[in-house]
């Protein structure tokens, strides 16, 4: 390859000075072709194929290389052939003996000539794309993995932003009711990928089985969905994008925060940050451009959709019931019935009937127990026996006067001084913790050891009037009688005093 400064020499020699090509060749020490060459071309044109290159090795398994190819699009995308793999394949099932470089020059020709080819797309105001991603957080100082939720609106580029403990129904039904509450309206249209969380299955036809969640969500807030084509990510490349963006930049450094609460305060403060940025190739921030999208936005309904997953269950022998993996308690009184569980992201409600009947804080473990104590009582105050092994009641954080009362009931009643602790306990059915524990407080320092006596206190304090105990009913205590005051006692004590 011939420096682009011999170019002009010589062509300034022969077009300037007016030397021939025989003479310029001889001056340069350069073959009479190339001098022609060089006074076609102001610059060197670099090497020129005039067909494709012979594989005579090669030539043969050149089909059988793009059947590779070809059954590789439909294989995971971490699981297709490399060139090295398809040369070692090639060499020990076919006895190809070529090298593997030639191999690797025709594989990369050929995956540049499939590579799919994009149009531009403009994108009207009012209409949203939505997906879910994922990142690692510090929660209340432990390190776990968070789904976010992201709709984003394409024509401003406007975004919103709200994280998960994982990515359930009730978190993707959570986010479109933020989402549009951040925003103000519904978007005319939503574009998702096939997630099964709105799709239950893609028909022949290519028309899609909506969940009955989505289904209900979509007709409560009436915009119309639209879905891409099954594995083609980039039919909804800008929440794609918005995904790794928002990875990239509201979630480095891995955030360490106390709660959910405190991530998605932090995400939504950085969605309007973002509202000042301008984006290449736009004249506008996205805030001017925002103001044409909310201005297409539907009007939201009056409220928002119940973002919860319903299951129908029924409770087990040990009064509980099985929702996501999870066990959670009920009224023993409610076993063996049918119940409907409402998971929501962060609490889990439990009805029979008409009637809330349970209601836990929502547990992302696996085959967890999640006891509520209270449920238990009533069944343990028929058998007591149960009391010290009983699961519910282990761990239960009860304050200490709970622990000195059960003991003194104990030692003056045995067995039966358990069932009074367990009837102790339950008034906590009724009446606040706090009220009790103060009651049970009042009754040691009065040495009243008795249900009977923690529930009057216990009234007296709700219904703010002092406690009048009657103390006939605790014959373990000691008597004191008091007598009516007379003159004449009066004076016989002032007799004895003066002698």
């Amino acid at each position: 390859m011939f420096s682009v400064e011999l170019y002009g020499r010589v062509r300034h020699a022969c077009h300037v000075e007016g030397l021939s090509i025989r003479e310029a060749a001889r001056r340069f020490g350069l073959h009479r072709n190339t001098v022609r060459k060089m006074l076609a071309f102001s610059v060197p044109p670099g090497y020129r194929r005039r067909g494709p290159p012979a594989r005579p090795r090669l030539g043969p398994f050149t089909a059988l290389i793009d059947r590779i190819l070809e059954e590789d699009r439909s294989a995971p995308a971490k699981q297709r052939h490399t060139a090295k793999r398809i040369h070692d394949r090639l060499r020990a099932e076919h006895g190809f003996a070529g090298s593997y470089t030639t191999v690797k020059d025709y594989v990369r020709q050929r995956r540049a000539e499939v590579r799919e080819v994009f149009v531009p797309l403009v994108h009207p105001p009012g209409h949203a794309q939505a997906d879910f991603g994922e990142a690692v957080a510090v929660i209340g100082g432990v390190e776990r993995k968070i789904h976010f939720f992201c709709l984003d609106l394409p024509h401003s580029d406007a975004c919103f932003v709200k994280a998960y403990p994982a990515e359930r129904l009730e978190a993707f039904c959570d986010g479109h009711n933020a989402a549009f509450a951040f925003f103000g309206g519904v978007p005319q249209s939503i574009l998702y990928d096939n997630t099964k969380l709105a799709v239950a299955r893609i028909r022949d036809d290519g028309t899609r089985e909506r969940t009955r969640g989505f289904a209900e969500l979509q007709s409560h807030y009436l915009f119309l969905d639209r879905f891409g084509r099954p594995g083609k990510g980039n039919d909804k490349g800008k929440v794609e994008g918005l995904v790794g963006y928002a990875r990239r930049n509201f979630l480095v450094p891995v955030p360490r925060v106390e709660s959910f609460a405190a991530l998605n305060a932090h995400l939504e403060r950085r969605c309007l940050d973002r509202l000042d940025h301008r984006v290449r190739g736009h004249a506008e921030g996205i805030g001017e451009r925002l103001e044409r999208d909310l201005a297409a936005l539907q009007r939201r309904p009056g409220a928002p959709y119940e973002a919860c997953d319903r299951k129908a269950g029924r409770v087990s022998a040990l009064s509980l019931v099985r929702y996501d993996r999870n066990d959670y308690s009920v009224p023993t009184a409610y076993g063996h019935r049918a119940v409907l569980v409402r998971g929501y992201v962060e609490e889990v409600l439990i009805a029979c009937g008409a009637e809330v009947i349970a209601r836990h804080p929502r547990s992302y473990a696996r085959e967890d127990f999640i006891f509520e104590p209270l449920h238990y009582l009533a069944l343990l105050e028929r058998k007591v026996g149960a009391l010290d092994q009983a699961a519910p009641l282990q761990g239960w954080d009860l304050p200490e006067a709970f622990a000195t009362l059960r003991r003194l009931l104990e030692a003056r009643m045995g067995v039966a001084g358990k069932r009074e602790y367990v009837q102790v306990l339950r008034l906590l059915e009724a009446f606040p913790r706090e009220e009790v524990h103060a009651a049970a407080r009042e009754a040691l320092r009065l040495g009243a050891i008795g249900f009977d006596a923690v529930k009057h206190l216990v009234l007296c304090r709700i219904e703010r009037r002092p406690p009048r105990l009657d103390l006939q009913a605790y014959p373990y205590l000691p008597h004191v009688a008091v007598t009516t005051t007379s003159a004449k006692a009066y004076m016989a004590l002032l007799g004895e005093s003066s002698s």
